[in-house]
């Protein structure tokens, strides 16, 4: 939709939003009308350049060629219909996305909380089916983050975050333990544990990517206690962290796997994995969506899925984001760089990282900000080296702005 076919003002539009929606998002002051490749674009054609890519969906780029060609192609044939009939574009997905990750079967969802909301019953009832009713404890690491359905927002461990105050009590059956520290991971199991769950890069946390050890660690223990190792993989999969799957750069299989976000190139679809074995906890009307699988959403993941993997995204992933990641300490008032590929963190030694956000849209860059004094950058895997040189020098500036008013 463009805004010259309305009869609209940019205001008018943003007045509609404001008196008909229910706002939980900070808003950017720019209207995004169109969207290609590394850029977005407001309703006078300005680009803007995209260093957060919807939050780490657009990894093959924003309106991918090919995404948008599967698209237009499915919405002719078959829109929607249920999981009751076969359709075509789930079962080739299901075979790339197994085939591609060493997995033997898939659970689609819509989203990625849908995914782990789906990983969390998944494991809960392999465990109570096989080991006793009281068999379904989850350890889960403080600052995670995975999502706002209540089983996945129990499972985040964040008490004093917005996304919990007012909601509690969370479900019973998950303890939080420190990121990163195998020991307190151990200590927090017992005899009815049924799960760890972990990201292997805590994106919402503060962009905090797990240590090799503390991972082999966490699948060595599993392996020895029975207790399954669960990967929320809804912004470090397809690429983004510099292998298809970050598991793959860590050389640690989970027993269940989710993602979302990228694996749809801008459509809504979340999905899981795991063993045939621990599948078959799921029987008929134990777990269900009627959006999932759905054909138009299955067919733009199995366009963007080839455009990662054909066009090596994951490598550019690995390659450009070390280059960043270095050039980023140019910024002043870094304390930190952190992250893995094209998931990268700046912490400053200030708070003012939502003011650096701001600063950025005003000059044409789009990032996010994760803590007060850290923001998060995610591109679509196709930025080049240049474009990173791009954003580092709108961030200096506007690094420097959000200081120099911050101590005013």
């Amino acid at each position: 939709m463009r805004l010259k076919d309305t009869g609209l003002t940019s205001q008018d539009i943003k007045d509609k939003v404001n008196k008909y929606m229910i706002e939980t998002y900070e808003r950017f002051d720019f209207l995004a009308e169109r969207a290609k490749d590394m850029y977005m674009y407001d309703e006078n054609g300005e680009e803007y350049l995209d260093f957060y890519a919807g939050i780490a969906v657009n990894n093959a780029g924003s309106c991918n060629e090919k995404v948008v060609a599967a698209v237009k192609d499915q919405v002719g044939d078959i829109m929607h219909t249920f999981n009751y009939p076969y359709t075509i574009p789930q079962a080739l997905l299901a075979e790339k996305v197994c085939e591609t990750i060493g997995m033997d079967k898939i659970f689609y969802q819509n989203s990625g909380t849908e995914a782990n909301e789906a990983m969390i019953k998944m494991a809960r009832k392999y465990g109570t089916d096989h080991y006793g009713p009281e068999h379904y404890h989850i350890v889960t690491a403080i600052n995670s983050f995975h999502g706002r359905t209540y089983g996945a927002l129990s499972a985040t461990g964040q008490p004093d975050n917005a996304c919990q105050i007012g909601f509690k009590p969370m479900l019973p059956g998950f303890t939080y333990a420190e990121f990163n520290n195998l020991e307190d991971f151990k200590s927090k199991c017992t005899k009815d544990t049924v799960a760890i769950m972990v990201e292997p890069v805590q994106g919402e946390g503060g962009v905090y990517p797990a240590t090799e050890e503390f991972l082999k660690g966490l699948r060595a223990y599993c392996d020895e206690t029975g207790i399954l190792l669960l990967f929320d993989e809804v912004q470090t999969g397809w690429g983004r962290c510099g292998d298809t799957m970050a598991f793959m750069t860590y050389g640690v299989k989970p027993d269940m796997v989710s993602m979302a976000k990228a694996i749809g190139g801008g459509m809504p679809i979340g999905a899981l994995c795991t063993s045939a074995e621990l599948a078959s906890a799921f029987t008929p009307g134990a777990h269900g969506s009627t959006y999932a699988a759905n054909p138009v959403c299955c067919a733009a993941a199995l366009a963007e899925i080839d455009e990662i993997l054909d066009n090596h995204l994951a490598e550019n992933a690995k390659e450009t984001g070390a280059y960043f990641a270095e050039q980023l300490y140019s910024l002043p008032y870094v304390k930190e760089v952190r992250g893995r590929g094209l998931l990268v963190g700046v912490e400053f030694t200030k708070p003012i990282a939502n003011e650096v956000k701001h600063l950025a849209v005003e000059n044409r860059l789009l990032i996010t900000a994760v803590r007060p004094n850290v923001i998060r950058m995610a591109p679509p895997l196709i930025v080049t080296k240049e474009q990173c040189d791009k954003a580092v020098q709108i961030l200096i500036k506007c690094v420097s702005k959000a200081a120099e008013e911050a101590d005013a």
